[in-house]
């Protein structure tokens, strides 16, 4: 168990996944998160102001950059996902983390055709209920994700690592 634990903490390749203790994919992850959130914000603006075209272009243009972020946190994140052992509650946890991240981007694939294909003006409800039931998986998914690292300590530098945040200058002579 304690080879196991410690698999999940290394990377399978640094260079690609981040060297131990620095993963990439929680900083990848913030390029569609903050894209699709931006997305939804723009979405609803675009039903409340009077000239709603640039917003739901805007819009259009978020879901896009969200998509190549998130197919980019994908690649980083299957990586990491190859470090846990199989048959663990983290390994099954990681799947449906990734399961359920697969599905938001192809959700938010299809609403970015969708919205192409509409007419100009506001977002249309269709595309606006999709993003936020989207979101909503989303969260679901972050929530899985935070308890990879949080709960399971995936490519979470271990206990012995930490502690040297935490040594008094003082006490160690630095």
């Amino acid at each position: 168990m304690a080879e196991d634990i410690e698999q999940a903490k290394r990377p399978v390749n640094a260079v690609l996944a981040g060297p131990y203790g620095h993963p990439f994919h929680p900083i990848l992850v913030t390029v569609p998160i903050g894209a699709w959130v931006s997305s939804l914000v723009f979405d609803i603006g675009s039903r409340l102001v009077d000239d709603p075209g640039f917003l739901a272009k805007g819009s259009v243009w978020l879901i896009a950059i969200g998509v190549v972020g998130a197919l980019a946190a994908a690649l980083i994140g299957t990586l990491d996902l190859l470090a846990i052992p199989t048959g663990t509650p983290a390994f099954r946890t990681g799947l449906t983390h990734m399961s359920l991240n697969l599905v938001v981007t192809a959700a938010y694939v299809a609403g970015f055709f969708w919205r192409r294909a509409a007419a100009e003006g506001p977002v249309g409800i269709g595309p606006l209920v999709l993003s936020v039931v989207a979101l909503a998986v989303l969260g679901a998914s972050g929530y899985l994700g935070g308890k990879l690292a949080y709960h399971y300590g995936v490519r979470v530098a271990a206990e012995s690592t930490q502690a040297a945040g935490y040594r008094s200058a003082a006490r160690h002579g630095s």
